[in-house]
């Protein structure tokens, strides 16, 4: 199985040896750039060497990106060129803004298409979006890093999609799960056979059974887990077993609410920091979960894995007329240092909100933490102490059981 570069099969020994200088370098990156030079005004770069010091770091949000764009467009501040300096603007949904090169596979899926064995013998037919988002942009840019053709399809118009991968004879499908399943359903009904025999998706969920029916018809589907902001972050490959941490990035695993990582295996949210020098990002929060998976793939790649895309860390949620959000559960766990978890309970009882919370803990009393959830909270509710472990491993910490339905 042949490898993007020697980057994805270093020894513990390499990997650790070049950790430090290139955290150090993205730090010292972002400094050089307005925003992040506030933020981290203090931080001597040369002090930011391993994953201890990275974690004492702030996490940046995406609203607090979104809420300095408006006040400096594009780009709130947060990249070391200009905007003239990049070859494209894009805007997503909200709106917000994303710069892009076209140089070098700037958002680095061309490691991704390399692990799903697509090459310059490939035709890649790309059904992501070219209009105003980078979608389309970064699967070119991957296609053209592997040295394979690119059929810019974009989204929509399904005969002509057939009609094209017939005439044009693509080989790799590049684009959302299910759309895939449009295009073959209709060329079914066309009664047109296509040449896919690779699927390279992103941006929503492959569900097993979807990837079942893609093998049926003889096409191997990998995903990637990418966003506009950071680029690759992580990608299968044939082994199928997690998703391998991209070489550009570096992530951690955090408790939702905080900055604070979780140990390997917890569920917790995504938080990246980019090695990009372009649009250096550090501890970028994606409000995503996922967990750090043990070991390294049978594939010989020996990055850190993860476990895919598990939820969104966003669990905030009204109960009685008021917010709760992770941050209060985080403060409610840090003022009592013998409780190690927490997780807050909406529900309905008699038409009327109600609300438990469950504290991992070896005490007994649960009165003794009454106050310290009214005071964090703003809400009172039921208190259970819980043995330590025993909450579920799902990464959340707010839980709405209520129907909305």
């Amino acid at each position: 199985m042949a490898h993007y570069d020697e980057l994805e099969t270093r020894s513990a020994d390499e990997r650790e040896a070049a950790f430090a200088p290139a955290l150090a370098r993205a730090v010292a990156n972002a400094r050089q750039t307005p925003a992040m030079a506030r933020a981290l005004r203090d931080v001597d770069p040369d002090e930011i060497r391993d994953r201890a010091a990275l974690a004492r770091l702030p996490v940046l949000r995406k609203s607090e990106l979104s809420e300095a764009q408006k006040k400096k467009p594009p780009f709130g501040g947060y990249t070391s060129r200009h905007p003239h300096e990049f070859n494209h603007i894009f805007q997503s949904p909200g709106p917000i803004y994303e710069p892009g090169r076209v140089e070098g596979d700037w958002w680095r899926l061309g490691r991704f298409m390399a692990a799903a064995e697509v090459g310059s013998s490939d035709i890649v037919q790309n059904c992501f979006g070219y209009h105003l988002t980078p979608a389309g942009m970064m699967f070119e840019s991957a296609a053209r890093a592997v040295g394979a053709a690119v059929l810019p399809a974009g989204t929509g118009q399904t005969d002509l999609q057939v009609r094209a991968a017939v005439d044009v004879g693509t080989t790799c499908y590049a684009g959302t799960p299910d759309y895939l399943k449009v295009i073959l359903d209709r060329a079914d009904e066309l009664g047109e056979r296509l040449a896919i025999t690779r699927a390279v998706v992103g941006g929503g969920a492959l569900f097993p059974s979807l990837r079942a029916a893609y093998a049926d018809r003889g096409i191997v589907t990998l995903q990637c887990y990418a966003t506009a902001d950071l680029g690759n972050i992580a990608y299968e490959s044939p082994a199928m077993e997690g998703m391998i941490v991209d070489e550009g990035v570096i992530v951690e695993i955090v408790r939702p609410g905080t900055g604070d990582p979780v140990p390997d295996g917890e569920v917790g949210e995504v938080v990246v920091t980019t090695l990009n020098p372009d649009y250096p990002l550090i501890r970028f929060a994606t409000g995503d979960l996922s967990a750090v998976m043990p070991g390294e793939s049978p594939c010989g790649r020996t990055n850190m894995r993860i476990t895919g895309w598990m939820g969104r860390a966003d669990q905030t949620a009204k109960i009685k007329g008021m917010f709760v959000r992770p941050e209060q559960v985080a403060q409610l766990v840090a003022r009592h240092p013998e409780v190690s978890r927490a997780r807050v309970i909406a529900d309905r009882r008699d038409e009327m909100d109600v609300m438990v919370v469950q504290l991992e803990t070896k005490g007994e009393n649960p009165a003794l933490y009454e106050a310290s959830v009214l005071d964090a909270l703003k809400l009172k509710g039921r208190v259970e102490l819980v043995a330590p472990g025993s909450l579920p491993n799902d990464g959340k910490v707010i839980e709405d059981r209520r129907s909305y339905g």
